[in-house]
């Protein structure tokens, strides 16, 4: 039993001593990873924030209360939009953006709103139907925001993906909302994604720590649509969450079974 447990003590310190020289390679790899995750068509649910995936927590739903902006806000795909015209409802209603862009408006057909605000899409309705209706009065409420969405992904209280409400936030704002970086955080090598749909893929560095904790707004980039926050963990984190698991099972097989019930404990155990 004790050269057992010198074995796997040997086999221990063989493992550290790998995994301190690959963490630092892996970490490379990670933003391939993510960017491919991220960029796989995502299925959106009504009346929600966060889309959650296999891999990622739900995030708080009050991360666009501090960050809205309806008026300057630029429609798009997939965001939902109502129409009131002042004493004509036969106008009035609830108008999907569909993928192309465009809401289909009654009496009318297509409209584009692709990249409109609220104000320069009630001009482009008041201008369509004015040859209906005399001197139209038009309001309009944007109802669902999501069109436009980031992910904050790594090592978070909340990592997630979110539907924005304005058309950039800032990395400090989107980390705070996500929960805050967790203390297993490399947070002075953070990274922000850019992906492309041409392949060039625009990574920045983003030292978290400085920005949170520091004061220095320098470096509080701003996060647009599509871009990916990625907060990696420490070396010593990925080496601990490697060794976990190995020193477990040294431990059932240096404690040893004391009867039939125990080791068939022990022997479950180390299959896992």
């Amino acid at each position: 039993m004790e050269r057992i447990v010198r074995f796997f003590g040997l086999m221990l310190l063989i493992l550290v001593l790998s995994v301190t020289a690959w963490a630092a390679d892996e970490e490379s790899n990670e933003d391939l990873k993510i960017i491919e995750a991220v960029s796989e068509p995502a299925v959106t649910q009504p009346n929600s924030l966060i889309q959650p995936q296999s891999d990622v927590a739900s995030a708080d739903s009050d991360f666009n209360k501090m960050y809205l902006d309806p008026v300057r806000y630029t429609l798009g795909p997939d965001d939902v939009v109502q129409i009131d015209v002042m004493r004509h409802p036969e106008f009035s209603g609830v108008y999907p953006v569909n993928l192309e862009g465009k809401i289909q408006y009654k009496f009318v057909g297509d409209i584009d709103v692709t990249g409109l605000n609220k104000k320069e899409v009630e001009e482009k309705i008041k201008g369509i139907i004015a040859g209906y209706i005399i001197n139209p009065e038009i309001t309009i409420t944007i109802l669902e925001y999501k069109s436009k969405v980031i992910y904050v992904l790594g090592e978070v209280g909340q990592p997630g993906k979110y539907f924005m409400r304005v058309d950039s936030v800032p990395v400090r704002e989107a980390v705070v909302n996500a929960g805050l970086p967790t203390l297993s955080a490399a947070m002075r090598r953070c990274r922000l994604v850019t992906p492309s749909k041409n392949g060039r893929i625009k990574t920045r560095s983003v030292d978290l720590y400085s920005i949170l904790y520091g004061g220095n707004l320098k470096n509080n980039l701003d996060m647009h649509p599509g871009d990916v926050l990625y907060v990696p963990a420490t070396v010593m984190a990925k080496i601990i969450r490697v060794i976990n698991p190995v020193t477990a099972a040294v431990g059932v097989t240096a404690s040893g079974p004391s009867d039939v019930s125990t080791a068939k404990s022990a022997a479950t155990a180390l299959a896992k």
